[in-house]
């Protein structure tokens, strides 16, 4: 058996977080065991799908590197919808009921007045002839619903274990509209079933749904996929958080963050999997494992997300981020800045550094004769060399100064900063002209 997967968002908003890791998850687990992971576009809603939602969602899977193995559009397969549709209410899976929004929900508080669930009691299956032709005559239009066998419905969940629903406790849902359009459930089974989907991965909020899905399958005479229900987010707080369905793409970018750590974040918070910085997903892969998944919510924080990306930077080749350095910053200046940073647009800053010009810094007295001396010995220097370590050896001779007192007015005059990256990676880089030039200047 080939594992195919499937994402299946609905393109009347950007991707969430909550949306991303649900991606993520279907992504790693269809890599895992040499299958394919399938986009679906769940654009039934024509009133609120948006085409430029649609291009946003493939930009944001591609930014984080989920590049689907197919596509699929559920407005391209209405046909399907209504064959498979006219197929069920012949078999008697699906039957019209005429009631009323009102009527609907007058029945449900009588029925919660008596201390009774709100069920619907499928009063529609009593409707004789006479009576739905004069619903029909008045204008009413039915809408549809599943008409649920009263048996158990049991399955085993790839991470909550067994499941069991008793039917006779739940309302037969509404599968179609009275204006003909679509609700999630049907055309979402008749979609796994055509595009063979061996695993359906997705939040505990829809366990429901799968149980009632399970029997759309049965109706349709087609075995069901493996279904894994995973556990919530939750914001830092430990509080499930409406900012969470705020979090996008867009989001991220602007903070800076590196999309591998987005994966590795999200692909391991909420399991017994230790959190790692990995910069290329394949052992996020390797490792990928419904056992190792809890029932408690996953706590997402947007502090660890920052921590994780900056040790991602770190490790990122030049070749990785060249397209968003500075004009004419090369291999070795990323490398000599690189450990300082915590997204790759301070990059910017620190050849702003290299390049100059640079503030000289209020140095004391003292300091300002020693970088004077500095600013000499510089100009003797053997620049194809080591010239940081020459320059404060010889300083160290010439001066007698050691550690802070002598490397920190020399960082200062010669960069503006107390803190940066290793100077003898970066005074190369600075180069002798410029160096002298700050050196005279602190001085």
């Amino acid at each position: 058996m080939t594992v195919i997967t499937r994402f299946a968002p609905s393109p009347t908003g950007t991707l969430h977080v909550g949306n991303i890791r649900t991606a993520l998850h279907n992504w790693l687990f269809a890599r895992a065991n040499g299958g394919r992971f399938l986009l679906r576009i769940d654009d039934t809603d024509g009133a609120r799908s948006e085409e430029r939602f649609v291009e946003s969602i493939r930009a944001d899977l591609a930014w984080l590197g989920l590049v689907p193995d197919g596509e699929e559009r559920q407005s391209a397969r209405f046909d399907r919808y209504e064959a498979v549709f006219e197929q069920l209410v012949a078999k008697r899976w699906i039957y019209p009921a005429y009631e009323t929004p009102d009527e609907l929900e007058l029945r449900r508080k009588v029925l919660l007045g008596r201390g009774l669930p709100p069920i619907y009691e499928r009063t529609a299956l009593t409707l004789t002839d006479a009576e739905r032709a004069a619903f029909e005559a008045e204008g009413r239009r039915p809408h549809w619903r599943f008409h649920l066998d009263h048996v158990p419905i049991v399955w085993e969940d790839l991470i909550r274990g067994p499941q069991r629903f008793d039917a006779t406790t739940m309302s037969d849902p509404v599968i179609r509209r009275a204006d003909g359009s679509w609700l999630y459930l049907l055309p979402s089974v008749i979609d796994d079933v055509d595009m063979g989907i061996t695993h359906v991965v997705r939040g505990e909020d829809h366990v429901s749904n799968t149980a009632l899905q399970l029997q759309m399958f049965q109706a349709m005479g087609a075995a069901p996929p493996d279904f894994a229900h995973e556990a919530l987010l939750t914001g830092a707080e430990g509080k499930l958080s409406k900012r969470l369905g705020a979090l996008g793409v867009g989001h991220f970018r602007e903070a800076g963050i590196e999309p591998q750590a987005l994966v590795a974040l999200l692909a391991r918070i909420g399991t017994s999997a230790p959190v790692e910085p990995f910069a290329d997903p394949a052992p996020l892969i390797a490792g990928f494992d419904f056992a190792q998944f809890g029932r408690a919510p996953a706590r997402f924080d947007e502090a660890e997300l920052a921590a994780l990306s900056s040790r991602i930077v770190h490790q990122l080749g030049f070749a990785q981020v060249a397209e968003r350095l500075p004009v004419g910053m090369g291999d070795a200046a990323w490398d000599a800045i690189r450990p300082n940073l915590t997204t790759v647009a301070e990059a910017a800053d620190w050849w702003q550094v290299i390049e100059g010009p640079v503030t000289p810094p209020e140095l004391a007295e003292e300091d300002r004769g020693f970088v004077a001396q500095a600013a000499q010995l510089a100009e003797s220097l053997d620049w194809s060399g080591d010239p940081w370590r020459a320059l404060t050896a010889a300083l160290k001779d010439a001066s007698g100064r050691k550690g802070r007192a002598l490397f920190l007015p020399l960082r200062l005059a010669l960069t503006g900063r107390e803190h940066g990256p290793d100077m003898a990676a970066l005074l190369p880089l600075i180069g002798a002209e410029r160096a002298s030039a700050r050196l005279r200047a602190a001085a």
